[in-house]
């Protein structure tokens, strides 16, 4: 069941968080694992992811990181990562489109249909 008093997730949110799952990365990283994982059909771009993380950071879900690269070109970046409740939130969420999917499917929206 969904905890009412979390926020509710954008799609952006839970993509973020999704990307976020592997562990700590950068915004760039992020865009990039979006664009991947949905074949090219949805992309982030900077104004949004950063708004985004602004909100995740603002609600607890995600914290800023500091980088453990010694590349000096990662000292500029900002690295992100799930906190407890970030991770409950993507698993929330997760577990709603699961259940999404599943009707989609029963509905003969995504391949076999309900048998009759």
């Amino acid at each position: 069941m969904r905890d009412r008093n979390a926020p509710p997730l954008t799609p952006a949110g839970f993509q973020v968080l999704l990307a976020l799952t592997g562990g700590a990365t950068h915004g760039y990283a992020v865009m990039r694992f979006v664009e991947e994982v949905s074949d090219g059909t949805v992309r982030i771009g900077p104004g949004t992811l950063y708004r985004t993380l602004q909100r995740l950071v603002a609600d607890g879900l995600v914290v800023e990181v500091a980088s453990e690269s010694p590349d000096p070109h990662d000292a500029r970046r900002r690295y992100y990562e799930l906190t407890d409740l970030g991770r409950a939130a993507a698993s929330r969420e997760a577990e709603l489109l699961s259940r999404l999917v599943a009707v989609a499917t029963d509905a003969g929206l995504l391949g076999r249909r309900k048998s009759a």
